[in-house]
């Protein structure tokens, strides 16, 4: 069995692992990137629109704000420490060492948005790419072997399971060793072999949940696979039935990901109308398309079913077409690609699960309840979105909360040594047939159940037909599994299925609907 020593295994590349990575690396840590893709830039944070928020000594409302887009539910530690060392990281990681490419006015200062549940423009973006921009430029610094020669890739390679010797021991006695964790089991894809990589503090940032439902936003490894490791490592998750729905996605039938509507498209003037042409966002909300992403959310499945009618549309025909095209370049090209114009015609959009508010329960400084294991980015949750995230928060808190988590394990990790490999079990391969129709055919039997029972409003009877349905599937899923050789999809669906029942679990216990999550009963 092939095996790997590091200090540190981070498992993810989007900006909250790539932030980890570069702090401990500086601090002369080996580390370890692992990431299921082929190319290391496909994630959540490269397809990120929008922006990243800036902040700025004189913004005395940025908590504030993230506060009341929370439905006032969030940790307000967790926002005090987002805003104080964020405007450092920010100009430290990215304008100075990655040298991201950001957008300037024409005096060549950083242009400044807004978005909405923003008191003020604060928000620095790249056109309309902005995550894109800096997944590149970190990964061009960090794959500087000669200013981080102690830093390694393993793409194409999934993460199994988290090693923990009360799991995966040699011996009896191991089990009543402190829960820890050691490293962790993961597929060569292109090799079809297990390997054993040993470290002595793992970062989980593998994103949030996404691709769980039939219509996402996300990129299709965001499946929850963190999540479902680090509950059968025995690790606390908290608030998984806040989902949010992100309203304005590109409504057509290509695909279950559906292109992305950036929230930067209502900041910058566009105007909702429904399939009558009328603008009904006055309707529901006092700043009407600047409203919380949730409001927004119901309020187009509203008009969608007063109107009898598959979506709405987000019109940006008022703006002077020049500009839309410069402004949002990315966006006007998918569109054009669909037969729409930005400029001249108003884009159908419908809402789509995007973002994960909870996830692995950590302190501020990213380490969860079990010895060694951090999380950072959007499968952590430090309370920071409470009940609904605050629009480009998401790609400030991976910079942050991945700096602080390397911070944290640098402090500590010198006195703990490499558990020893041979006091860990070999991977026990699997001979049976991966029957792929069968994969295929749960994947889909999940993704509609989420989406028709868990999705933007739910009910106890929804809810309750969910669990029973997402139970059986998963007893099905664990026996397949059990005998079945190991393939990437076969890994998914059983971390699928294992989150996805927390969510549902979660949703039944919490009767108050309060931000993205909403009860009709």
């Amino acid at each position: 069995m092939t095996t790997y020593q590091y200090d540190v295994a981070v498992i993810g590349s989007g900006i909250a692992g790539l932030s980890s990575a570069k702090e401990l690396a500086e601090q002369g840590f080996k580390v370890v990137i692992l990431t299921r893709e082929e190319r290391p830039e496909e994630s959540n944070t490269f397809y990120a629109q929008g922006g990243i928020i800036y902040p700025q000594k004189h913004d005395n409302k940025l908590v504030d704000d993230i506060n009341t887009a929370t439905s006032f539910s969030c940790h307000m530690a967790a926002a005090k420490q987002l805003v104080d060392q964020g405007e450092e990281l920010v100009r430290k990681i990215l304008l100075e060492d990655a040298q991201t490419d950001f957008s300037r006015d024409d005096a060549g200062e950083l242009h400044f948005t807004k978005e909405a549940a923003h008191s003020i423009a604060r928000i620095i973006h790249k056109e309309d790419k902005t995550g894109q921009s800096i997944e590149l430029s970190m990964l061009k610094l960090l794959s500087n072997e000669k200013l981080y020669p102690n830093i390694d890739f393993l793409t194409s390679h999934v993460a199994i399971d988290l090693i923990t010797p009360a799991h995966h021991g040699v011996r009896i006695q191991q089990r009543y060793e402190k829960d820890q964790v050691v490293g962790v089991y993961a597929l060569n894809i292109k090799g079809a072999e297990v390997v054993k990589i040993m470290a002595k503090s793992v970062v989980l940032a593998t994103g949030g949940v996404g691709a769980l439902y039939l219509h996402h936003t996300n990129c299709n490894g965001a499946r929850g696979d963190g999540h479902a490791m680090a509950l059968r490592a025995g690790a606390f998750v908290s608030d998984m039935e806040f989902i949010q729905f992100h309203p304005t996605t590109f409504f057509d039938s290509s695909g279950h990901r559906r292109f992305l509507i950036s929230e930067a498209v209502r900041g910058e003037g566009g105007i909702l109308i429904n399939s009558r042409g009328r603008a009904f966002m006055a309707d529901y909300h006092d700043d009407k398309e600047l409203a919380p992403r949730d409001i927004v959310a119901r309020a187009i499945v509203d008009e969608m079913i007063k109107t009898n009618h598959d979506c709405v549309y987000l019109d940006m025909t008022h703006k002077d077409s020049d500009w839309v095209k410069k402004r949002f370049p990315t966006i006007y090209k998918n569109c054009l690609e669909k037969k729409i114009d930005m400029s001249k015609d108003p884009i159908p959009v419908v809402p789509a699960a995007h973002y994960s508010c909870g996830g692995i329960k950590t302190n501020l400084n990213g380490h969860s309840t079990l010895e060694n294991l951090y999380a950072v980015g959007e499968v952590a949750c430090t309370g920071l979105h409470g009940a609904n995230r605050l629009a480009s928060t998401s790609l400030l808190e991976g910079l942050v909360l991945g700096n602080v988590a390397a911070k944290h394990i640098a402090q500590s990790i010198e006195e703990r040594e490499l558990y020893r490999m041979d006091e860990i079990k070999d991977w026990v391969k699997a001979t049976g047939e991966c029957d792929i129709t069968l994969l295929q055919q749960d994947w889909m039997a999940l993704k509609q159940t989420m989406w028709n029972y868990v999705g933007i409003t739910r009910s106890r009877r929804k809810l309750r037909r969910a669990g029973f349905m997402l139970d059986e599937l998963k007893n099905e899923i664990d026996g397949f599994y059990r005998n079945a050789q190991l393939q990437d999809e076969l890994i998914g669906l059983r971390n699928a299925v294992t989150v996805a029942l927390r969510v549902q679990n979660s949703s039944y216990r919490n009767k108050q609907s309060v931000g993205c999550f909403y009860r009709e009963d």
